[in-house]
């Protein structure tokens, strides 16, 4: 556990053996780190240097169903931190959807070299004027967006152009689940999402 000032998170931990950086992504308002997206960078990316650290904001370790506000996310996000850092490696800041606006948010004042927004919410199914690409353009660091070609809550050609790299998961949803007669299946479309995120942090330079 860490203790932050919006409660005590938690940090799942999967070490690559000779780390050459931190990815720390967060959950969404909706789910926890059992995410399949954030199960599936767990289980790829440690083999090529990168550890991954899974963080649990308070509201989901405490077992509450409805996230705080937003102030309240990123108060818990700055507090564990120092633990995300304390090894003295380059920290990727990185969450989906809720998690995803935390980092982009707070990345350029805590450090973070660079952000990893997975599935973020441009905005609430059905209302596309309520934008929320200030947030993803003011990151302030290399970022790279990860959208399936069907979130509702923002399409990738929805997204405005700037300062960040977009990838998509064709046919996902806001989970990036897929539908059955997609090619490849669920399988191929965590692939596009794993292996893009390793091919973009192996060209990081400020990491």
């Amino acid at each position: 556990m860490v203790q932050t000032p919006a409660g005590d998170a938690r940090i799942t931990w999967v070490a690559a053996r000779q780390a050459r950086l931190v990815l720390a992504v967060s959950h969404g308002a909706g789910g926890g780190i059992e995410a399949r997206d954030l199960v599936a960078l767990a289980g790829a990316l440690p083999a090529h240097g990168v550890t991954v650290a899974l963080v649990e904001q308070p509201w989901r370790v405490a077992g509450k169903r409805v996230a705080p506000a937003p102030k309240t996310l990123d108060a818990a996000w700055r507090g564990l931190w120092p633990a995300l850092a304390k090894a003295g490696l380059p920290v990727v800041a990185g969450g989906r959807s809720a998690g995803a606006r935390v980092a982009c948010r707070t990345a350029r004042e805590l450090g973070a070299c660079a952000v990893l927004a997975l599935s973020f919410p441009l905005h609430p199914p059905g209302r596309p004027e309520k934008s929320r690409a200030a947030e993803l353009l003011g990151a302030g660091v290399p970022t790279l967006v990860v959208q399936g070609g069907n979130d509702p809550f923002g399409k990738p050609a929805e997204f405005p152009s700037g300062d960040h790299r977009l990838l998509e998961v064709p046919y996902g949803d806001h989970g990036f689940a897929v539908p059955k007669k997609a090619e490849g299946g669920q399988e191929r479309a965590l692939e596009v999402l794993t292996e893009g995120v390793l091919g973009w942090i192996d060209g990081l330079r400020e990491c």
